[in-house]
């Protein structure tokens, strides 16, 4: 499957529904630790000071109480949008992925740009995504360009330079948990 003539939609990403949906069970732990330390420690630490801040007379001048009250309103933003996160999350363990010689969701994907740049990415959720961790958002140009290739495949990804070709070198997955390593 090569992508090499200059068809701009060819180079256009293929839609994926639901993908804001999808996380990695690493990337799920975290969102529920994020939410339990929300839940049971941040934000009854503020309740505390924002109730000792409004023992103090006059609230309308009263910092503590002020940016308390503004903190737990990021707070419980915060816990509702991780809430419904958690709720319409679709975990995929990378590790149990069948198809290892193709570019999945979990994905290790290496590759070459144009410029003989070599760099080497892991798709993850959108909530997961981290740039200086090498991890690429399912929903980003790269991922969507390397979605489906083969090791050899060139695909055109669409940067804010122009459309940019690139040749996929490796593609790895996690190794299930409980196996041996041959």
């Amino acid at each position: 499957m090569t992508h090499d003539d200059d068809d701009d939609d060819e180079a256009r990403p293929r839609a994926i529904d639901g993908v804001s949906r999808y996380i990695t069970p690493a990337g799920m732990d975290a969102t529920r630790r994020e939410l339990s330390a929300l839940l049971y420690e941040e934000r009854p630490r503020i309740v505390e000071i924002v109730s000792w801040a409004a023992g103090n007379g006059d609230r309308s001048e009263n910092g503590d109480y002020l940016y308390g009250k503004r903190r737990l309103r990021e707070i419980d933003r915060r816990v509702r949008f991780l809430t419904r996160r958690i709720e319409k999350a679709i975990v995929v363990d990378p590790a149990a992925q069948t198809q290892r010689n193709r570019v999945f969701f979990g994905a290790t994907v290496t590759y070459v740009t144009e410029e003989d740049l070599e760099r080497t990415v892991v798709i993850v959720g959108v909530d997961e995504a981290d740039l200086a961790a090498r991890q690429v958002s399912l929903a980003s140009p790269i991922a969507r360009a390397l979605l489906g290739g083969h090791v050899g495949d060139e695909v055109r990804v669409l940067t804010p330079a122009g459309a940019e070709l690139i040749e996929i070198l490796a593609i790895s997955y996690p190794e299930p948990v409980g196996v041996d390593a041959l």
